[in-house]
Formats: C-alpha cells, structure tokens, sequence
C-alpha cells in the first residue's frame, strides 16, 4: 500500500522492453535517500540495463535497497562505483541540495549521471553543472517522473505530436501530495537541503510546461509559497504556485501543495490541463476521484473530431528508459536534451527565489 499512500515510495513499474543486449548497458546507484531512486532503477533495468552495484552511507538505505534489487552488489564505497569501468551511468537519488555535487563527482569519472528531480537547488549549482557538461561530455539526466513514468502524460505527449488538439497554448498542473510527515527525514523540512516546494516538486510541473508547449525558455510572471497549515516546520512550504510566459508565447500555471487528506486513496491527485487551438486534453495521473480502486492512466480528449476517453494504465510503456540507454551509448539526445532538463531546472529555481511569500492569517 506504501505506493499508493505514499508519493515519496512511489516507483512504477513497466513491461520489460529492453533496447540492449544482456551486459551491453551496465549501471550503477549512489545515493539512496529518497523512494525515487526504485523507480528510476526500475526503468532502466526494464529496458535492458543491468544494475550491478549500490552504495550509500546509510546502511538502513543500503538493506532497504538491497531487498528490492537483490541481484545486485552492495559497494564498500562510493568510489569503487566510480572507478569501476564496467559502469557507464550512476543513478543517484541523494538529498536534495547534494544532488549537483555527486554528479560533479560522476561526470568528472567519465560516467554519465541520472538523478532524481529537483537536480539541484542553487543557480550556482546549476551554472557548475551546466559547465562540467560542456567540460566533459557527460549527460546530467533528469527523473522527471510525473511526466516520463506516468503512462498519461506519455499518451497525451503522442496525442500532441499526432495534432490531435492543434497547437499548445496553455498548460494548468496539480500537483498535491500527502506530507506524511511521520516518516519524512529530518532534512526534508529544512529549506536549503530540500530547496523550497516550487525547486522541489514544482520542477516536476514546470518541466511539463516546458515539453507540452514545445517551447525552449520561458519567465517567470508570478509565484507565490506558503506554509498555512504547518507551524511545527517552519521551513516547510506546504502551498506554492507559480505562472510563466514561454519564448513561443504560450503559458503556464501550476500549483502544488502538502495538503492530500488522508481519505484520498492515492498519495495526490495529479491532473494537467492541456489547452490546444484545435481541442484540450485532460489527465488524471493516479487515479479518477470518486471510483475506488481506479489506478492511473486516465486521459481525456475533446477536439473538432471527438469526445473521447482512454483508460491507457497498462498499455502504453515509458520509452524514456530505452531511450536514455541509447542515448547514452550513442551520445545522442531522443530522451530529454540536456538543455530541456537544465531550463526545467532554471525556471523552477527562478520561480523559488522571487517567490512572494503568503503569510497564514
């Protein structure tokens, strides 16, 4: 049940669908702290990759991972990782604000790197590893996944790119989440190891823009954080929205917030808004409010032609996984270009800093 209560465990899985040969595409984990990091393993080994090794410095994080993936080895170090030719990318799901620094580490290895959202949490952590991109030639992947591990916002991406509903304007995300604060670490309720709710689970929101638009850079207009409801945390923000202008001049809002009630059957009920010049499309990530036991998958369709709704839990995959291994082996950029997980970033951190800031009353 941790799946569905719990968005920080929350880790898909797919139909193998491999693009390599055994032993062609070999990888590693470092950096076990959050839930994601299954998710992200669970991938890349769906699509042929072989996890090999895992190391953290928390030895409860290394027995957790090993009982999920217990074909793998458990390393001495982190640096046996990096220094293990065999491994071509290091998947890593470390604390927030030390995100950047391993991929600095794993870059300047020769490896490419896959970390979890929000990559980072500074502009300076940006600017270093937009420069030990250019400096090495190494990939700094991103684990968007309420785009890219989420079967309806695959569907309404091919939708988009089949015309179905013209062209993008506008773009509206949800994403609330159960805080669940019980079994949360310390370190999520402190700002500048998390980086804000809008660094944090904005990003997933902001990089959705950015995709669905097709644009390649955008403003920030106006964002708002606060924390109405959760004095004991004062670093915690529990609300935050945010509204931006794109280079094509199409838009943007979403809002995010800690605020799931414990009656809901999923851990938040994700939606996005896709307005076209031709139709709209809607999705319900996780589940259809009001039906019990609904599961994902839930994408809507109105346009000149239709009216239609798909249930497409099951039966469309997440060829981002297969195309990241490519990509990697290959040094090409079908899974999500460097630049486009970068001006995710970029923007979600804007959106962070010149945040208004609301005050409960």
């Amino acid at each position: 049940m941790a799946q569905i209560s719990d968005g920080a465990t929350y880790a898909p899985k797919g139909k193998p669908s491999p693009v390599v040969k055994p032993g062609e595409f070999v990888f590693s984990a470092v950096g076990l702290y959050h839930g994601h990091i299954y998710g992200m393993c669970n991938g890349l080994v769906e699509a042929g990759g072989v996890l090999k090794s895992y190391y953290d410095k928390d030895d409860k994080y290394m027995r957790n991972f090993a009982r999920n993936f217990p074909g793998a080895k458990a390393a001495a170090s982190e640096e046996e990782i990096l220094n293990d030719r065999e491994v071509i990318l290091v998947a890593g799901a470390a604390i927030t604000n030390e995100r950047c620094a391993l991929g600095l580490r794993v870059m300047a290895a020769g490896k490419d790197y896959f970390t979890d959202k929000a990559p980072l949490t500074t502009l300076d952590q940006l600017a270093q590893a937009r420069e030990a991109v250019k400096k090495t030639g190494r990939k700094y992947a991103v684990y968007y996944s309420e785009r890219i591990h989420v079967e309806s916002a695959v569907f309404a991406g091919q939708l988009i790119e089949e015309g179905a509903i013209g062209r993008v304007i506008q773009v509206i995300g949800f994403g609330p989440h159960r805080l669940g604060a019980a079994g949360r670490p310390d370190w999520f309720f402190i700002k500048k190891h998390y980086g804000g709710i809008l660094c944090d689970i904005g990003s997933h929101n902001m990089e959705q823009i950015l995709y669905y638009t097709g644009a390649k850079d955008g403003r920030v207009v106006r964002s708002q954080i606060g924390n109405y409801n959760h004095p004991q945390y004062p670093e915690l923000d529990d609300f935050g929205d945010a509204q931006v202008i794109l280079d094509n001049n199409a838009t943007g809002y979403f809002r995010v917030d800690w605020f799931t009630p414990d009656g809901l059957q999923m851990w938040g009920d994700g939606r996005l808004f896709i307005l076209g010049t031709e139709g709209f499309i809607e999705q319900r990530k996780y589940m259809n409010l009001g039906f019990k036991n609904s599961g994902g998958g839930h994408v809507f369709l109105a346009n000149g032609k239709e009216e239609t709704y798909y249930h497409v839990e099951g039966k469309v995959g997440f060829p981002f996984f297969g195309q990241l291994v490519l990509d990697c082996l290959n040094r090409t950029e079908n899974a999500m270009s460097q630049e486009h997980a970068f001006k995710a970033a970029e923007l979600s951190l804007l959106a962070q800093r010149d945040a208004v800031v609301l005050e409960a009353k």
